[in-house]
C-alpha cells in the first residue's frame, strides 16, 4: 500500500470512528469560555456510543506506555524541556536535576498549566526520588523570587505575560518560604537557573540524549505508566484517554 492509499485509509477509519463515538469534553476544558454551573452542550449522541477508551484522533498508545511514549504521542512540543536539560547537562548539575529539566513542564505540555509545577511534580513522584520531585514541584515558585546567589533575575518575560505590577498569589508566597529553608532548595532553585525561557531555534536536541538518564533515575512500572498501582496512574490514563466519557 504507497503513502497516498495509507493516508486514504488512515482518513476512512477514523470517519467511522467519529460517526460511531460521541465524544464529550471534561468540564476543565471547557471551563471559562463557557459557566460551568450551566448545563453543557453535547454532541448529538443518537445512535452512537459515548467513548470510553482511546480517542480515534490521537496516535495509539502502547499497551504499555513509557515516559518516552507520552513525550513522542501526548505532550505538546518539547524543545523547551529538551533545551533545558542540555543546558543543565552542559552546567555540570547531577543527573537527577537534568532529569527534573527533562521533566519541569510536563503538565503545561501534556495535562494543564494553572500550578503545573505542582501537577507535574505529583505525576512522576512515585518514580523518582524525593530530591526530584521536590525540584520540579517548587521551580514554578520559585521562577517568581530572584536569588543573586545563583545570579537569577525575575524573568522579563513575566513582565510581558503578566504585567509589572502582578505579585504572585499569598499561597505561593508561603510555598516559597517553605522552599527557601528546605534542603532541597538549592536543587529546585538550579531548575529555575537551567529553565529556559529563550529557546534556540538552531539547537537541536533529541530525547534520546536522555535514555541513560531516564534508564538511572526513573522507575518505569512493568504494566505502563497509568496502568501500576501508583497514586498517580489515573493522572497518566487521563493524558492517555483525554476524553474518554467515565
Amino acid at each position: 500500500m504507497n503513502m497516498l492509499a495509507k493516508a486514504e485509509a488512515a482518513d476512512h477509519a477514523l470517519g467511522e470512528a467519529m460517526d460511531r463515538y460521541a465524544i464529550v469534553k471534561s468540564t476543565i476544558y471547557t471551563s471559562g469560555e463557557r459557566d460551568p454551573r450551566e448545563p453543557p452542550e453535547h454532541p448529538d449522541a443518537r445512535g452512537k456510543l459515548h467513548l470510553m477508551g482511546p480517542d480515534p484522533r490521537l496516535p495509539r498508545m502502547p499497551e504499555r506506555p513509557t515516559l518516552f511514549d507520552f513525550f513522542k504521542y501526548r505532550f505538546g512540543p518539547s524543545i523547551h524541556l529538551l533545551q533545558s536539560a542540555r543546558l543543565a547537562q552542559k552546567n555540570g548539575v547531577s543527573e537527577k536535576l537534568v532529569l527534573a529539566c527533562l521533566l519541569h513542564d510536563i503538565a503545561s505540555g501534556g495535562f494543564i498549566r494553572a500550578d503545573h509545577g505542582y501537577w507535574a511534580a505529583q505525576l512522576v513522584e512515585p518514580y523518582v526520588d524525593e530530591e526530584v520531585s521536590f525540584a520540579i514541584r517548587y521551580h514554578q515558585v520559585l521562577r517568581f523570587y530572584p536569588d543573586e546567589s545563583v545570579g537569577y533575575k525575575y524573568p522579563e518575560s513575566y513582565i510581558r505575560l503578566f504585567g509589572a505590577d502582578f505579585k504572585p498569589e499569598p499561597y505561593l508566597e508561603r510555598a516559597y518560604q517553605y522552599a527557601r529553608n528546605h534542603k532541597y532548595y538549592m536543587s529546585a532553585r538550579l531548575l529555575t537557573v537551567n529553565d529556559l525561557y529563550a529557546f534556540d531555534p538552531n539547537v537541536h536536541v533529541e530525547l534520546e540524549e536522555f535514555t541513560d538518564i531516564v534508564g538511572r533515575h526513573f522507575r518505569q512500572p512493568d504494566e505502563g505508566l497509568g496502568f501500576d498501582q501508583s497514586p498517580s496512574a489515573h493522572m497518566w490514563r487521563t493524558i492517555n484517554w483525554p476524553t474518554r466519557y467515565l
